[in-house]
């Protein structure tokens, strides 16, 4: 790949569905639960036509919410693959990562080592997210068929899911606000939009995965 390229190729179609479901179904999942924790949000349930209502909508997206995995394990296991390996891989460039990182979160000048595919951010991203879903949907599970289990089991389900169901939102937050709302970092979106990237970008912010394409020994995301 010639190097005065003006854009990179990061994701598949696929994948950018699969995230964009994801994505919904997160969002609904926390919006149709709302009228479940406080009077507060009883309001939120009636859009639903009530309360037991958003319960079933909540249901419905608590089974989409698991549907991306298997529809990328179909549609691109190339990227899967790649996505697996590049969480579970931590070098040292990845852990230096996070002693500089915090300067340019905050627009300080800072000299973050060149990061992969995934910078080490990225990659914690993943792993809180991977534990929170893990977390949901195996608490959500005991929830929903309460008659399989012991009650003692079905009691901590509760708690287990509030906190994993917090942490993932707590990380959504962070996700989506480094990937529209900071300006170092909001070139990214387009990768899950349009499926490729400033080579600007990608060279300032994963400069090891840059140099493997642009030397052609990564010929795609």
């Amino acid at each position: 790949m010639n190097k005065n390229v003006k854009t990179i190729f990061r994701f598949s179609k696929y994948i950018r569905i699969a995230h964009w479901t994801n994505a919904t179904a997160v969002f609904m999942l926390f919006i149709t639960a709302l009228p479940l924790y406080t009077d507060t949000f009883k309001w939120v349930g009636s859009i639903f036509g009530g309360t037991s209502n958003a319960i079933v909508v909540h249901k419905i997206f608590a089974v989409i919410f698991l549907l991306p995995t298997l529809f990328i394990l179909f549609t691109d296991p190339k990227g899967f693959i790649n996505w697996t390996k590049q969480i579970i891989s931590w070098k040292s460039y990845d852990f230096q990562f996070f002693t500089e990182f915090p300067k340019e979160f905050f627009g300080l000048k800072a000299k973050v080592p060149k990061q992969g595919f995934f910078n080490a951010g990225q990659k914690v991203n993943s792993m809180l997210t991977i534990l929170a879903a893990v977390l949901m949907v195996t608490s959500g599970f005991l929830m929903w068929f309460p008659e399989l289990f012991s009650k003692e089991l079905v009691r901590w389900a509760y708690p287990v899911h509030d906190g994993a169901a917090a942490l993932m939102i707590a990380v959504a937050i962070g996700h989506i606000y480094l990937s529209v709302g900071h300006p170092d970092s909001r070139p990214s979106l387009k990768g899950m939009t349009r499926g490729h990237v400033d080579a600007s970008y990608a060279k300032a912010h994963h400069g090891r995965w840059y140099d493997e394409v642009t030397q052609g020994k990564n010929k795609s995301a």
